[in-house]
């Protein structure tokens, strides 16, 4: 049967990946891929649909899209999330799984994404939109509603979703997806379900559908009004201070974010997405904020009479649960690509371009600068933080050593470019105290949604965006053990990534947690139960982290002390194969102090006399908390 005149006959799911290959995002005469490729694990719900397609792209040339295997799909869809980050949002890749439990381990990996507001594509296969074989293998059947899927779990945590029942909804559902993943304001985690009879459905499409695309990603400009608000706002400040976040390493604001500190002499704080887009030793650079952030840049940020927060969302973590911003008269400037979050603390919405906003208030502001005593006390304050930070990173303790002296030697063997990988546990909070940045892609910590086994799988994203830097993936035993079979599809992929395994038989951060909360680390060693207690707190368990990487392929080091942490740490960034370094530490050793509170509500009521000093500790902190109006 062949096609009317304008029109192409394929099934849907090869007019899919045939439109996916066509779509490309331009920004600053840059043109690139939109979806470079398509990460998937296949079963009877999209094998012989975007199976088949992709096959049959592979095969015949009809469509440059190559297909990559994971070994589970929620590690699938960090690897995007992950690539889109180091991408800075202009690509990302789509990911597939069959219909039911592929499709549900989905739905963590969206749920970062969209936390994160990165762009990722999600293509699950769904139930037959025919019904015909209902109750199908895997299927869900609910009582209260026919058209109901395992698939709309997806709902909540995406930024666009759709189902696509009947072959010509591609249409206008394809080009609504690309909207929202190339949309800087509002992306996320973008889903399209695919019935798996649908799938294989042919359909005669238009010709335009199939076509090149360009997606014009432009820089929004700030209204004029709201930058002479914004700067009567500075002006009118004793003691300004300016929070660094994602937003601005999205942009590429780091030369314009460095040219407004040079202008203004305005310190500047970073937040875990923002580290590393004003070099850690600039003058103006005190460190990171919030929770877990440097005592430098909390006292800034008690003493702030006016915040100028670049691309930041204020998380708990980065206003240390509305207890931080502590000055009675603190104004808000927020300069966002998202007016959401730019009218978060009742502030001057400078809704822009993180880039294109700063050099806009930059001018507008003229020769401005804050006094040279509110500069100088910054850099007094920072200089005794980096000396702190200095004992932490060189700290002399163990055997086994302490966590903070691995990422000083960690930090020290790398190179500038090099980039670091972590999520979840302690080493984010040891990592934004002590981590010193000058590249804003050398850091690359997910902690917007803090998930455990991000790590691994989305070194290999980081590796597949930045093929000309070393990727190194920081990871700790809790992590490693959710999600380390993505060493595997490291190996098969042929990319090199150095894995640091720091192995504190458990979850070191909670663990501390638990105990500061009255909570006694209840589960968080990895240990027999002891018949005595009945709890899992007996001998340690024989596991072997770094035998367990080796038997995924990858070459292995083992390190016991820092010297030799350093020098094998050197020795995998100089292999070219996939190689796991495997370190022991302490897991109750000292972290760098603390300088700033973050809101872990405890029992009003307890047996145990330490969980009720915590309870009172926590009623005292809790008073500090503000709404900012």
């Amino acid at each position: 049967m062949s096609a009317p005149a304008g029109t192409v006959r394929l099934t849907t799911a090869q007019a899919l990946v045939r439109f996916l290959a066509a779509q490309y995002t331009e920004r600053d005469g840059t043109e690139q891929r939109l979806v470079p490729a398509v990460w998937g694990i296949f079963g009877h719900g999209n094998a012989a649909g975007l199976g088949q397609a992709l096959w049959q792209a592979a095969t015949t040339g009809d469509a440059d899209l190559p297909y990559h295997l994971a070994r589970n799909e929620q590690a699938m869809v960090h690897t995007a999330a992950a690539f889109a980050k180091a991408r800075d949002r202009l690509q990302t890749f789509a990911c597939t799984a069959s219909t039911g439990p592929g499709s549900t381990n989905m739905v963590t990996g969206a749920a970062l994404a969209t936390t994160n507001r990165l762009p990722v594509l999600l293509l699950p296969g769904d139930m037959f939109a025919s019904r015909a074989p209902d109750p199908a293998l895997q299927q869900l059947e609910d009582p209260r509603a026919g058209d109901a899927t395992v698939n709309d779990t997806l709902r909540p945590v995406s930024r666009f979703f759709d189902r696509v029942t009947r072959p010509e909804q591609l249409v206008p559902a394809a080009l609504a997806a690309m909207r929202v993943l190339t949309d800087p304001a509002d992306t996320g985690a973008v889903t399209l379900c695919l019935p798996q009879d649908v799938q294989a459905e042919a359909y005669d499409w238009p010709a335009a559908f199939l076509r090149r695309r360009v997606w014009h990603v432009d820089r929004a400009h700030p209204d004029p009004a709201a930058v002479a608000r914004a700067a009567d706002v500075l002006r009118a400040s004793r003691r300004p201070l300016l929070v660094a976040g994602g937003g601005a390493v999205y942009a590429g604001a780091a030369a314009e974010l460095r040219a407004f500190a040079d202008a203004t002499g305005v310190p500047v704080a970073d937040t875990h997405a923002g580290k590393g887009v004003l070099p850690w030793d600039h003058p103006c650079a005190v460190g990171g904020i919030g929770a877990t952030g440097a005592a430098s840049a909390n006292a800034l940020a008690r003493e702030a009479d006016a915040v100028l927060g670049v691309g930041t969302r204020y998380s708990d973590f980065t206003t240390a649960s509305r207890t931080l911003f502590a000055h009675p008269g603190v104004a808000f400037v927020n300069l966002n690509t998202a007016r959401f979050d730019a009218a978060k603390h009742a502030g001057v919405q400078l809704v822009a371009d993180a880039r294109a906003g700063l050099a806009a208030l930059r001018a507008e502001l003229g020769g401005w600068r804050a006094d040279p005593a509110h500069t100088r006390r910054a850099r007094e304050l920072t200089a005794a933080w980096l000396r702190d930070a200095d004992a932490c990173r060189a700290a002399d303790h163990g055997p086994p050593p302490a966590q903070t002296a691995l990422l000083g030697a960690l930090n020290d063997v790398l190179d500038d470019r090099d980039v670091i990988v972590n999520a979840a546990g302690s080493m984010p909070g040891d990592l934004q105290k002590l981590w010193r940045a000058r590249d804003p892609k050398a850091y690359h910590v997910e902690y917007a949604y803090s998930c455990m086994g991000y790590e691994v799988a989305a070194g290999i994203g980081v590796r597949m965006a930045a093929p000309d830097r070393e990727v190194v993936v920081l990871v700790g035993d809790g992590s490693y053990l959710m999600m380390a079979q993505e060493i595997a599809t490291m190996v098969a992929e042929r990319l090199k990534v150095v894995v640091v395994v720091v192995d504190n038989g458990g979850f070191a951060s909670i663990g501390s947690l638990s105990a500061s909360v009255g909570a006694g680390r209840l589960g968080t060693e990895y240990r027999y139960r002891d018949p005595a207690t009945g709890l899992l707190d007996g001998d340690p368990l024989p596991v072997d982290l770094a035998a367990n990487a080796a038997s995924l392929g990858a070459r292995v080091l083992r390190a016991r002390t820092v010297a030799e942490f350093r020098d094998a740490v050197a020795a995998a960034r100089a292999a070219d194969t996939t190689t796991v370094v495997h370190v022991t530490a302490d897991p109750r050793a000292p972290g760098p102090p603390s300088s700033a509170w973050w809101d872990v509500p405890v029992a009003e009521t307890a047996a145990d006399p330490a969980t009720r000093a915590a309870a009172a500790a926590y009623t005292t902190a809790r008073r500090g908390r503000r709404h900012h109006l």
